[in-house]
């Protein structure tokens, strides 16, 4: 149903709508060496053992561990050396028998009838005699990393909709995956509105400002998984903005940047409601980022953000983020949250959630955290020294310091 009139809504029943508003992109192949930062689009099970072979932990001997009973640096135990296995390569060695050693490198396979390894370090060669001195005891497999012990053949490996870390590409590596199927990139179309923005690199009068939305938003998008798709700027015309948001709903979301209030030339819901985007709501219970519209047309979601700086910034943050990631396939959308004590007085009024820009520290083992300063809705380098947000609930009146206060970390990773 399209809005004719303002809905408010609270800051979680805003999140709720959007995510139930969610499709899922569709999945492509891609070269290992490009999907870190993806969005994985099936679980992955292993066909192999990893390592796929019992094999040594140090550089050393293989031997019996029984032959190593009592010994000691003034009792060692001496073993006839009959050969050496080199990482990589196997040699037709004879078995390891009692009291007999075998030379052998780290990560090469323990040769028949060993079942232990004497660090180098700890033994001493006669090279004449071909004779290998050992000064310590050792306990049954000592030394030894076990075939599938970091994955075993049949195990699943990694989850569908995970983030895929550099520690996850060289799994699949060694699981010989020299592709991987992983979600698409939404396209997200990005549009800045108003005669006052104006550029880089082009002339500005007085009274202007540099189209700083835009580019912040490039950045989120593309650190997010995102396609973006910059239209430039609609300038105060329906006309303008009508056609520039016709290119923009051929994408799977739309973001503009500014024209959501009501001003006299605030067009984007006027706009938005002619072309058949069903609006959900355009006024969200929080500070900064009040006035904000969200709607769909068939499978595209359309976000009107706020003109100011940080409340562009912080709406992405809390919608558009878990909305893309969502998107995408993602099993975590939400931003780690804990409590901290605070070290900053806050005034504020009853009525809205807030989102304050803070520098989160561990201070003898207790997190703590401090308001950037001033909090203007137009002071984006907050956000820029910023490494959370400080979330005050629509009924707190403020802080003390030393009060706890829930902080949101807004430079790291999603999680459950």
């Amino acid at each position: 149903m399209t809005v004719k009139k303002e809905i408010y809504v609270t800051v979680d029943s805003a999140l709720e709508t959007i995510l139930a508003s969610v499709f899922l992109v569709d999945g492509e192949n891609i070269p290992l060496l490009k999907a870190c930062g993806r969005i994985l689009y099936e679980d992955v099970q292993s066909d192999v053992n990893v390592p796929p072979c019992d094999n040594s932990a140090m550089d050393g001997f293989a031997v019996r561990a029984e032959s190593t009973t009592g010994a000691t640096e003034n009792t060692p135990r001496h073993f006839m050396l009959r050969g050496e296995i080199q990482a990589g390569g196997y040699s037709n060695t004879i078995p390891v028998a009692k009291e007999t050693a075998i030379r052998i490198m780290t990560g090469a396979p323990i040769p028949p009838g060993a079942n232990a390894v004497i660090p180098v370090e700890n033994t001493e060669e006669d090279t004449n005699r071909g004779v290998i001195s050992v000064f310590m005891e050792l306990r049954e497999y000592d030394n030894i990393r076990f075939a599938g012990e970091d994955i075993k053949v049949n195990q699943k490996v990694l989850n569908k909709g995970i983030r895929l870390s550099s520690a996850d590409i060289g799994i699949l590596a060694a699981l010989n995956r020299r592709n991987i199927s992983v979600y698409k990139k939404p396209r997200v179309a990005i549009i800045s509105t108003g005669d006052e923005v104006a550029e880089i690199g082009e002339e500005i009068r007085f009274g202007q400002i540099r189209n700083s939305n835009a580019y912040t938003l490039l950045a989120e998008i593309e650190k997010y998984n995102g396609t973006p798709v910059y239209l430039g700027i609609a300038r105060d015309s329906i006309k303008q903005t009508r056609d520039i948001m016709l290119k923009a709903l051929e994408n799977e979301i739309v973001i503009t940047t500014g024209g959501v209030s009501k001003g006299k030339y605030d067009f984007v819901k006027e706009v938005l409601t002619d072309l058949g985007v069903d609006l959900l709501y355009d006024s969200i219970q929080m500070k900064p980022g009040k006035p904000m519209i969200f709607g769909k047309k068939n499978r595209t979601l359309v976000f009107g953000l706020p003109g100011n700086p940080v409340s562009t910034m912080i709406s992405f943050i809390e919608f558009v983020r878990p909305a893309m990631l969502a998107m995408s396939g993602a099993s975590k959308l939400s931003k780690p949250a804990l409590n901290a004590i605070i070290d900053s007085e806050i005034r504020k009024k009853p009525g809205r959630r807030e989102f304050l820009r803070g520098l989160f520290s561990i201070k003898n083992g207790i997190p703590h955290v401090l308001s950037t300063g001033s909090q203007g809705s137009g002071i984006l380098r907050s956000m820029s020294i910023a490494n959370c947000l400080i979330i005050l609930p629509e009924d707190s009146s403020g802080c003390q310091v030393g009060d706890t206060v829930s902080i949101q970390l807004i430079n790291h990773e999603e999680v459950d």
